[in-house]
């Protein structure tokens, strides 16, 4: 007897219809079911702070990060703070960028208060065809104690310099803004020994087999991820560690 006839003489569905609307409710909740474990799985592998201490990298199979070379970086902090994190990094580089607004952050919470120091290397990419100015233009602000502030103008100004076919003029108008002497500024990007700096950061992460950007490190630990969550946790770890 068809569902309709069935219907209109019983008023209830037949039994293969309570079969078949059985089977599609078992269909969907096994379907929902999945794309939550999938949404699941993606938010616990994308956020390493809930997933443990054993998923972080460790120091197993890394050689120690040779100390005497940082001399080769921008250092910030306290020279005896038990952590030190590493950066490798592109000022043209958009993930660079992105990893930058970590920057206030660490400085706050670890930087500040001595449980860590930072240094920052240059690895302008040969790719990026500005991205040697603009590292000479964060050194040239080191020189006047403005290394940080230029760094994040560099970086919030990426896009209006990243495409400039000659973009020194933008770095001393950003120089002049953030209340830097500009014609010692101008004359400091001259300078063969800024040009060296900059090449000897490069040199060393060729040595390190440093290739792509931003590279982080917790002391020879590189992060897998470059997030906050990731830098934090391990942080935390080696802190721990050294106590």
């Amino acid at each position: 007897m068809g569902e309709a006839k069935n219907r209109q003489k019983t008023g209830k569905p037949s039994p293969l219809s309570r079969k078949r609307r059985r089977q599609r409710l078992i269909g969907g909740s096994l379907f929902a079911a999945a794309l939550l474990a999938v949404i699941g799985g993606v938010f616990w592998l994308t956020n390493p702070s809930l997933s443990g201490p054993s998923s972080l990298p460790t120091a197993e199979d890394q050689p120690p990060f040779p100390e005497e070379r940082d001399r080769l970086g921008v250092r910030i902090g306290d020279p005896d703070a038990p952590v030190v994190v590493r950066e490798f990094a592109d000022f043209q580089c958009p993930a660079c960028a992105d990893f930058a607004g970590n920057h206030d952050r660490l400085m706050a919470e670890y930087v500040e208060p001595g449980k860590v120091r930072f240094v920052f290397f240059d690895l302008p990419l040969r790719q990026h065809q500005n991205a040697v100015p603009a590292a000479k233009a964060a050194r040239c602000a080191e020189d006047q104690d403005a290394w940080k502030p230029m760094h994040d103008r560099l970086f919030e100004r990426q896009d209006d310099w990243s495409s400039a076919d000659s973009p020194q003029s933008l770095f001393s108008d950003y120089a002049a803004s953030l209340g830097l002497e500009r014609r010692a500024f101008e004359r400091c990007m001259r300078l063969d020994r800024i040009e060296r700096e900059v090449q000897e950061s490069r040199n060393l992460a060729q040595d390190l087999r440093v290739t792509s950007t931003p590279t982080v490190m917790v002391d020879n630990i590189p992060l897998r991820r470059a997030n906050w969550a990731q830098l934090e946790a391990l942080i935390e770890r080696q802190l721990e560690a050294a106590q």
